[in-house]
């Protein structure tokens, strides 16, 4: 007996459909896909399936209805299964998407950002660029991958998402144009409220203020940037910001080191 592993190179949307993972009954089933030049976005789908999704190359983002999640450079992005998401890829990014059945490993049951050890990663590639392999080889690369994973540290690193309208109103205005600098009076003038209720409404149903919240979206969107491969001058002024020093001097208040070190821990890899 055989056990089929699949590599894909399509668009992103036509891969995941080209690729239904309901199709396969192993305990994990790994896919490749190549982006092309252009950004691509999966839009709103879900799998009775667990995936982790990884890139080796480029950027991606995740949205649930809780939160919108960064993958950066060695890290994946767990989505339980049921649960609805979106895949927005940069150009020309390598993913990897790891389709897990539910309870064969102890995974988390909320979505969450993952650090991968070089095993595990190494592990998904394999799984995803192997045609056929032996049963037997294949039974212990899912099970020593499955035991791994479910190992493996939380990144913090995500933004959360509530069902008020309002707030996913200024959300998604900021993903479209994350540098829109305006202050939080002037957004609470355009959702129809006082200042103070809206950083009560944030605190309330983010656990972050208004500054912070949407401080996080920008190292999302800056993280995610970098990764693809552009320049913290570029990512500076795509935020919004009027100098490179105090987006320098911002990310290493959020997350305690720089732009440049903070992805050199998570080494490139191919």
């Amino acid at each position: 007996m055989m056990t089929k592993f699949h590599q894909s190179q399509l668009s992103l949307s036509d891969a995941l459909v080209e690729e239904d993972p309901e199709q396969s009954s192993l305990r994990a089933h790994a896919v490749r896909i190549d982006v092309s030049q252009n950004e691509r976005e999966a839009p709103e789908h879900r799998h009775r399936k667990g995936q982790l999704v990884m890139a080796s190359r480029g950027g991606v983002t995740c949205r649930v209805p809780t939160g919108i999640w960064m993958v950066p450079p060695q890290c994946g992005v767990w989505v339980p299964g049921g649960m609805p998401h979106s895949n927005v890829a940069t150009a020309n990014a390598r993913l990897f998407f790891l389709f897990v059945e539910p309870d064969a490993a102890d995974l988390p049951d909320r979505c969450c950002t993952l650090s991968l050890s070089p095993l595990v990663r190494e592990l998904i590639i394999e799984m995803a660029t192997q045609s056929e392999v032996a049963s037997a080889y294949g039974e212990t690369m899912t099970t020593l991958l499955l035991s791994g994973l479910s190992r493996m540290p939380v990144e913090d690193l995500h933004l959360p998402l509530t069902a008020e309208a309002r707030l996913n109103r200024i959300a998604s205005a900021l993903v479209k144009d994350p540098s829109d600098r305006s202050t939080m009076a002037q957004w609470a003038q355009r959702v129809a409220m006082s200042e103070n209720t809206l950083a009560r409404l944030v605190q309330q149903e983010t656990g972050l203020t208004f500054g912070r919240w949407r401080q996080q979206l920008q190292l999302i969107i800056a993280i995610r940037s970098l990764a693809a491969g552009a320049t913290v001058q570029q990512v500076s002024g795509d935020l919004g910001y009027e100098s490179v020093s105090a987006f320098i001097t911002m990310f290493k208040k959020a997350l305690g080191t720089s732009p440049a070190r903070y992805l050199r821990k998570f080494e490139r890899w191919t």
